[in-house]
């Protein structure tokens, strides 16, 4: 770093030019490292000049970042053609620079002479602009055989200098990654560049977003982008196994001069090898058949297992027959008091004609939640044929593993078999020894095949061994699982059947009480009748009353009238006595309009009293409502907990191996 800046202040005082603060502030922070960052330092055509001066015998700098940095015509010419002789710098960043027609010229000779750059940023300057600029700049790309990113992101790049962009493609054979993004391409810029893209082998990358290009065309670059890309892996795997394969031949030709000096040892370490074999092999024979017995008794252990669930599904099945036995009382049961409850609502029609709208309400609604009931009854006889029919395809299930178990117990017996004709390869072979020393070219050939083959058997027969060993253990454990999952189902039925009976048990309670309730608001009803009977003939007979005292009077009123004609002397002795009669007939007048008032009192009386019970009689009947609603509740209750039974059954039998391998209906 050092270095650079002694030669930078150098050329500063040979060009009789003052360095420029700026620049060696920047030098003076770069304390290590290969890249030189001079971003946003407005550099003048001087310090251009002596920059690229400095930078054609520089050796440390591997990468230049120039971006915005205002740099004139004459500053970036001078600068290019400084890096032209550079042989280390491998990225350079011109970003935010404007550069036009004689820097388009300057990169374009810099691309031709330089061998070295490897990446070029060119974002936000203005080449294509000028088009004789720009086409000496695709020149140079043209003949440049090192650069491999390209970025030429908004600048102003029209369809002809797309065009000539794309003649420059076609010549280019090392450019991978190209950025054209926010230019002014169009449909034929971009026309030119898909044919030129589809000559072209190199080019794996390239960014055509902001051109106003058809999507057609899009897609058809991004195809033939694909298309490099699969070229250059399968230029990449053919070098890479040409380089092998010359390698393995190379190995190859040393290994065969090897080979022929150590024939005759092998041949005789391979006499031992075949007589240790035939030894190993009768050992793993006897392994093998102790290994088959262990089997046997695996197969008779699951054989058991397979009694055992067979003997659950049986009590399971009878638990069933008692499920449905069960259900079938409580239909009876719901009969019964169906026609209980149609009994009692014939009674009330009978004793209150004007409340027959309601109690036809109520009887609608049990006989809804009858319906309901029997539905969920239907629904329970249902899920108890499910549950059969799952029990019927586990034994199914078990009859096909049992089936399985034996195939692979023959395939046992057959590797046996196997291994009996590998004894008897192994004594013809040993008679073949003689004649393998008469011709020792062919015998080796044959003999490694031979002895590959064996041991592919044996390897194979090894992991034959271990997949059956595996599969009974994989097997056993499944079996235990399923063993469990049925004893936690069952559980879980019969303690669903235990609640259920315990809320039919609450359910008969609740209608228990409504009844008796009922019962209880009939008696009143009748008593209230015969009440208002009783006053009724009260009435009637005070009317009656009333009716013969009035007619009495009539009488006498008549007789006075006759006596008065009669009897006018006995007028003066029986005034008195009419004066005492009128305050008796007075007295009973006031005693009549007491007795109709008491019977306007009673009469309200006992319409209150009919109120009163009106209302008593609503509020039971919204009581009735509430407990008729609590049961629908607990019904609904019931049946999103059957619900989810179901779904958990469902994912028990879709999650479990056995539902995966269960035949379809």
């Amino acid at each position: 770093m050092e270095d650079f800046r002694r030669a930078y202040l150098r050329l500063c005082k040979e060009a009789g030019l003052e360095p420029q603060e700026s620049v060696l502030v920047q030098l003076q922070a770069v304390t290590g490292g290969t890249r030189l960052d001079l971003s946003g330092q407005s550099l003048t055509v001087e310090s251009c000049a002596v920059l690229g001066r400095t930078l054609q015998k520089d050796t440390l700098f591997t990468e230049l970042v120039l971006q915005d940095c205002m740099l004139s015509e004459e500053g970036a010419k001078l600068f290019l053609n400084g890096l032209c002789s550079n042989t280390t710098v491998r990225a350079l960043d011109l970003k935010g620079n404007n550069l036009r027609g004689a820097g388009a010229e300057a990169l374009g000779k810099l691309l031709v002479r330089n061998k070295t750059l490897r990446r070029l940023v060119l974002e936000w300057n203005a080449l294509g602009m000028w088009e004789e600029g720009f086409s000496i700049f695709c020149e140079g790309l043209a003949s440049n055989s090192c650069l491999t990113q390209l970025d030429l992101r908004n600048n102003q790049i029209n369809h002809q200098g797309a065009a000539e962009l794309a003649l420059a493609l076609k010549r280019n054979s090392v450019l991978e990654e190209l950025d054209l993004r926010w230019n002014n391409i169009g449909l034929l810029g971009g026309r030119s560049l898909l044919d030129a893209l589809q000559q072209n082998r190199t080019v794996l990358q390239v960014e055509m977003a902001g051109n106003n290009i058809p999507s057609d065309i899009l897609r058809a670059i991004e195809q033939s982008m694909e298309h490099n890309a699969d070229r250059q892996s399968a230029l990449r795997e053919s070098r890479s196994r040409t380089q092998v394969l010359s390698k393995e031949i190379q190995n190859l030709k040393v290994e065969k001069g090897r080979q022929f000096v150590s024939l005759m040892e092998t041949i005789d370490k391979q006499r031992e090898e075949m007589g240790r074999s035939s030894r190993n092999s009768s050992m793993r024979l006897g392994q093998l058949q102790e290994a088959l017995h262990e089997r046997k008794s695996a197969v008779n252990s699951l054989t058991a297992k397979l009694q055992m669930t067979e003997a659950a599904l049986a009590l399971s099945e009878q638990k069933v027959n008692n499920l449905g036995d069960l259900l079938t009382r409580l239909k009876l049961e719901k009969t019964e008091l169906m026609d209980r409850q149609s009994r009692e609502l014939k009674k009330l029609q009978e004793e209150s004609v004007l409340r027959e709208g309601k109690l036809l309400r109520e009887t609608n609604s049990l006989s809804e939640k009858n319906h309901q009931l029997k539905n969920k009854v239907q629904e329970l006889d249902r899920r108890c044929t499910a549950q059969q029919d799952q029990i019927f395809e586990l034994k199914q299930e078990l009859t096909n593993s049992t089936g399985e178990l034996k195939l692979r117990l023959a395939q046992a017996e057959g590797t046996t078999i196997l291994h009996a004709q590998t004894q008897h390869l192994c004594n013809l072979r040993l008679n073949e020894v003689d004649q393998v020393n008469r011709h020792l070219e062919e015998s080796e050939r044959a003999l490694q095949d031979r002895i590959l083959k064996l041991e592919g058997q044996r390897i194979q027969l090894e992991e034959e061994l271990s997949r059956v060993k595996a599969a009974m253990v994989t097997e056993r454990a499944q079996a235990e699982e399923e063993l469990g999952k049925v004893r936690t189902q069952v559980r879980l039925e019969e303690q669903h059947l235990s609640s259920m009976e315990e809320k039919l048990r609450s359910a008969r309670q609740s209608r228990d009480e409504a009844q008796s309730h009922c019962a209880q608001q009939k008696q009143t009803i009748t008593e209230l009748h015969a009440r208002v009977g009783q006053q009724s003939i009260e009435m009637d007979a005070l009317r009656r009353r009333i009716d013969e005292l009035q007619q009495d009077l009539a009488g006498k009123e008549q007789e006075k009238m006759a006596e008065v004609t009669r009897v006018r002397v006995e007028l003066q002795e029986q005034i008195g006595h009419l004066q005492a009669e009128r305050t008796a007939q007075s007295g009973l007048k006031e005693k009549i309009a007491a007795l109709e008032r008491e019977m306007k009192a009673l009469g309200a009386s006992h319409r209150e009293a009919l109120l009163d019970k009106e209302s008593e009689i609503s509020s039971l009947l919204e009581r009735l409502r509430m407990k008729e609603g609590e049961i629908q509740r607990m019904r609904e209750d019931e049946a999103q907990r059957a619900s989810f039974l179901q779904n958990a059954i469902l994912t028990y039998v879709q999650g479990s191996p056995l539902g995966h391998y269960s035949p379809k209906k």
